[in-house]
């Protein structure tokens, strides 16, 4: 017989607001039937008469909770004075306080672990705080198993530090937000729902593995859920609903199961970026600093001056010179990274067919597509070498962005939407194709199912990427990958296994349902002689000159 499922309520800081939080949850059960239990994290008790005297109806039972309740401790000195035991207690029918730390587990094998209060400052710690050996005692005896897989639950006041990292960024002041060793507890306790509060911020971070893909054992996901004060004026969620069947009576394969948009742990980030260590096959050679060369197109074609300087120096020709930027030199972009062999799209390499650029950046450049679909067909390309997106340092990707705006209005300007498509897969740089698409020709909705149906008849699913997630949430370095961005902000995302279609993005957008040019969807049977691109590029350029933001810098 299948487990049935525990209904459980998860609440921020009540802060005193008893009725507030009491008479809500009536009315959810009101409409969607009982719940099993509800945790309160944060400060549960206020400080001003009105809470004083909403809690003495209840403590005296002229009130009751309408669910068993289980609170933590105080998160401030002044609420102390309301936990008689700091070993936990009864405080009210249905009203229960867990205590200072430990394990609560249910009859159904639910298993809970808790902490109260802030992490201490000072020896002796304040009755509000906790110390390191209150979360080693907590530990211990859980981590000392063999069996040990987890807890299902971890109820904490605080936040752990940096649960931001790969994933969206809450809104709390980052710098000042969390506890170390919060963080270290969750990353070693592996909560499958970690709740906090004390922030007055509503934070649902994507869930995040508890293992180390092709290198150990698949381990169930973690969710991080911060909630908002009862009441908050801003309306923040401050009460989560969720269903959990306890891990020890689960399938161990559906325990496992992870979901599309799963992150990388946030608590084992390392300090430096992780494309340093990652990248083994083309990592940056440090034998000769590689000069940067950058082209003057404007006096090429014969336009004004643009600015640029002729020749950007690597790290490796200015060293010592970073004093003199005081006396009105500009600072030098930090030195690109390099591939370890010959590169046809690296902008320093000989081999870059360099009469195809249109416009060059201080990290990124764009690119007529050599065989394109259409006259319009470009890429955008980072300087350095970059296997892919999620490769990329967040000034590459900034400027990547500038270009994928400039192009919108500019594709805008001439009837146009743009798809944008990267295949990271049996490709060496990035490159990210922009295709401009008439806007007589489809909707974008028409381009969407274009993809999914021919990735379906393929036996590909191509999923959705939910709006806010970026794609090195879901495809960390080395993901072999296939990645399409509509105009209207949808994301399409596919993770390729073993085998992929490398001209499957051209083959959408060039079959009936988009471009209808059929015969176009391979690039070899659209080469163009030298004079043709030449031709071509010398016409984009001069198009997109007014829309091409590095002409202002």
């Amino acid at each position: 017989m299948e487990e049935q499922p525990l209904r459980v309520l998860a609440c921020g800081d009540v802060e005193g607001r008893l009725n507030a939080l009491f008479n809500r949850v009536q009315a959810i059960q009101k409409k969607t039937g009982q719940f099993d239990l509800l945790l309160c994290v944060g400060e549960f008790f206020g400080t001003t008469p009105e809470a004083e005297a909403e809690w003495q109806l209840y403590k005296t039972g002229a009130k009751k909770a309408p669910i068993h309740t289980y609170i933590l401790g105080a998160a401030s000195q002044e609420t102390v004075k309301n936990f008689p035991n700091a070993d936990g207690c009864e405080l009210a029918e249905n009203i229960t306080y867990l205590g200072r730390r430990g394990v609560f587990t249910g009859v159904s094998g639910l298993q809970i672990a808790y902490v109260s209060g802030h992490e201490a400052r000072q020896e002796p710690a304040p009755a509000h705080c906790f110390t390191s050996k209150d979360l080693v005692a907590l530990m211990t005896p859980l981590t000392s198993s063999s069996k040990f897989k987890g807890v299902d639950i971890l109820l904490t006041s605080q936040w752990p530090r940096g649960v931001w990292h790969y994933a969206n960024n809450p809104e709390v002041n980052t710098k000042l937000c969390g506890s170390n060793s919060i963080a270290s507890l969750a990353d070693k306790l592996k909560p499958r729902y970690h709740f906090a509060a004390l922030e007055g911020a509503h934070y649902e971070r994507l869930p995040y593995r508890n293992h180390v893909v092709l290198q150990e054992n698949a381990q169930h996901v973690s969710r991080f859920i911060a909630l908002a004060a009862v009441n908050n004026p801003a309306k923040k969620k401050y009460l989560y609903a969720f269903n959990i069947i306890p891990m020890k009576t689960m399938d161990p394969t559906e325990l496992v199961k992870q979901p599309q948009d799963v992150t990388e742990n946030p608590y084992r980030c390392p300090t430096k970026d992780k494309t340093d260590t990652q990248k083994t096959a083309f990592s940056a050679t440090e034998e000769e600093p590689a000069n940067q060369y950058f082209f003057d197109l404007s006096k090429k074609q014969g336009g004004g001056s643009r600015g640029h300087s002729r020749k950007r120096h690597s790290d490796g020709d200015r060293r010592g010179r970073d004093e003199q930027h005081h006396q009105g030199q500009p600072k030098q972009p930090r030195r690109h990274p390099q591939p370890s062999g010959p590169c046809w799209f690296c902008l320093a390499s000989p081999q870059v067919e360099k009469h195809l650029v249109i416009s060059i950046g201080t990290h990124c450049y764009l690119a007529l597509a050599k065989g394109g679909l259409t006259p319009r067909h470009v890429l955008i390309l980072p300087i350095g070498h970059y296997q892919s997106v999620v490769d990329l340092s967040s000034e590459v990707v900034e400027e990547m962005e500038k270009y994928k705006s400039a192009l919108r209005k500019f594709y805008k300007s001439k009837g146009e939407r743009c798809v944008l498509f990267e295949r990271n897969y049996r490709s060496q740089h990035l490159q990210l194709q922009v295709v401009p698409v008439p806007l007589n020709r489809c909707a974008t909705e028409d381009i969407k199912e274009a993809f999914m149906v021919q990735a379906q008849e393929q036996q590909m699913e191509m999923m959705e990427i939910p709006e806010h997630t970026d794609l090195k949430q879901i495809a960390p370095p080395g993901t072999p990958y296939f990645y399409v961005e509509l105009d209207s902000g949808e994301k399409l995302f596919y993770r390729i296994q073993k085998h992929f279609p490398l001209q499957f993005g051209r083959e959408v957008l060039a079959s009936e349902a988009v471009l209808n040019i059929p015969t176009r969807a391979d690039w070899k049977e659209c080469k163009q002689s030298k004079e043709e691109e030449e031709e071509g590029s010398k016409q984009l350029r001069d198009d997109f000159q007014p829309y091409d933001f590095t002409w202002d810098e």
